[in-house]
């Protein structure tokens, strides 16, 4: 069995994540770590895991009991905690945050998108997970900068649930605020465009144009629409066959030929891409979890690819649907 830690586990993250590891064939929750939670149920702050665990929260972190640590923590705080602790040589690590997300001499972690990155994360001891836009968006592009066809500005449009913005209550997250009404927030600034780029661009040396990205607070509680759309001179049947193509041999993605709708992926860790064309414009809907393959969901299925493991082992989930 594969011991794994958890630190910062009071979140909706974290709580998607124990959900998904005692469910795991081949996992054991070693111990879930919250400073200010110490010593209550796991069940009091994520009910929904009620009649499921009999975990505790600890302050303790038995670091040398485990095989994986996941970091649900906030952005800064990772990087804080391998600065000021001792971490066993063969401890594998899974960092939720955005603290190493972008590649650098200065530190080993692999950007953890398996549709991008696979082979090296299997080869390797620490995985930053994508933030849940950018798996979003990178999924629908990947196929085109692989084939050189990003060669004209995108324009991007994604609309994301409430837990998108984290446990704690906030000005634009409380349901009253929320509930019946929708904003938008960093447009053309947000923070996943910087990993978004560096993939594109491992992909396509070339890609130099701009992503015009307009996030959106949804008045939903969970789940990533984004749609796409850039000038594309290829036939729509070719798109087709290069998506099917450069999905073909991963799990989670789809292409598929109906208009898709949110319900067909909360609760799973899918994406579902939608193309289409309209004259020389390429349109692509794209369509996630954003707290499964956006964020816990991920970051199994990269500690499934860490320790050998089949893909989709403790993945396969019931969309909502209905």
């Amino acid at each position: 069995m594969i011991k794994a830690g958890i630190i910062g586990g009071a979140g909706y993250t974290a709580g998607e994540l124990i959900r998904l590891l005692i469910n795991h064939p081949d996992v054991e929750i070693e111990f879930v770590n919250s400073s200010s939670n110490a010593g209550n149920k796991i069940t009091d702050v994520h009910s929904g895991l009620f009649g499921e665990t009999n975990l505790t929260f600890t302050a303790e972190l038995p670091l040398d009991q485990i095989d994986v640590l996941f970091f649900c923590t906030a952005h800064g705080d990772t990087k804080k905690f391998m600065e000021t602790h001792s971490l066993p040589e063969k401890l594998k690590i899974i960092d939720l945050s955005m603290d190493f997300r972008i590649e650098s001499p200065e530190h080993d972690f692999i950007y953890g998108l398996p549709e991008l990155n696979r082979k090296r994360i299997i080869r390797c001891n620490r995985v930053a997970n994508p933030g849940c836009f950018a798996t979003a968006i990178q999924l629908a592009l990947l196929p085109l900068a692989k084939n050189l066809l990003l060669n004209n500005p995108v324009h991007i449009h994604a609309i994301t649930g409430s837990t998108g913005a984290g446990q704690k209550p906030s000005a634009t997250s409380h349901f009253s605020w929320r509930n019946d009404n929708i904003s938008i927030y960093k447009p053309f600034t947000h923070q996943h465009l910087a990993e978004i780029k560096q993939s594109l661009r491992q992909l396509q040396n070339s890609f130099d144009t701009d992503l015009n990205f307009i996030p959106v607070r949804g008045n939903f509680s969970r789940g990533i629409f984004a749609t796409l759309y850039t000038d594309c001179p290829v036939e729509l049947n070719e798109i087709k066959r290069i998506y099917e193509e450069y999905y073909d041999d991963h799990s989670f993605v789809f292409i598929t030929d109906k208009n898709p709708d949110l319900k067909q992926v909360v609760n799973t860790n899918k994406c579902l891409l939608y193309l289409e064309k309209f004259g020389n414009k390429l349109l692509i809907t794209s369509l996630i979890d954003n707290l499964l393959k956006g964020a816990s969901g991920q970051a199994v299925h990269n500690m499934n690819l860490l320790f050998g493991l089949e893909e989709t082992v403790g993945l396969r989930l019931k969309p909502s649907a209905f």
